[in-house]
């Protein structure tokens, strides 16, 4: 298991996208990709893609098929946004806008 990056003066203390909408990002680039590589592209240790690649599946945001061995997930786009703020909004727009190969949008 590979040890959570460690912040270093020259990275921000925060960013506008949590782990969470980076994971849903990820798995929408490669939706048959290993944790471990999800984990990965996050730069979040594999047990923390786990927990949150479950906890996009049990609000809905991502379904699993078991393929073999591996994972296939499929993304439910058009789920609400969980903040109040922005709960007029689905997933699908987020996706749109950043999830394809090198930032390149993909239609979920």
């Amino acid at each position: 298991m590979t040890p959570p990056e460690v912040r270093t003066s020259t990275q921000p203390r925060w960013t506008f996208l949590t782990n969470h909408a980076h994971m849903l990002l990820a798995v929408a680039r490669d939706p048959d990709a290993r944790v471990h590589d999800l984990a990965a592209v996050v730069q979040i240790s594999d047990r923390a893609a786990l927990t949150i690649l479950q906890d996009l599946e049990e609000a809905g945001y991502l379904g699993r098929t078991r393929t073999g061995r591996r994972n296939h997930y499929t993304l439910q786009p058009h789920r609400p946004f969980r903040h109040p703020a922005t709960a007029d909004h689905d997933v699908d727009e987020l996706i749109a806008l950043f999830g394809g190969p090198a930032g390149r949008p993909v239609s979920p």
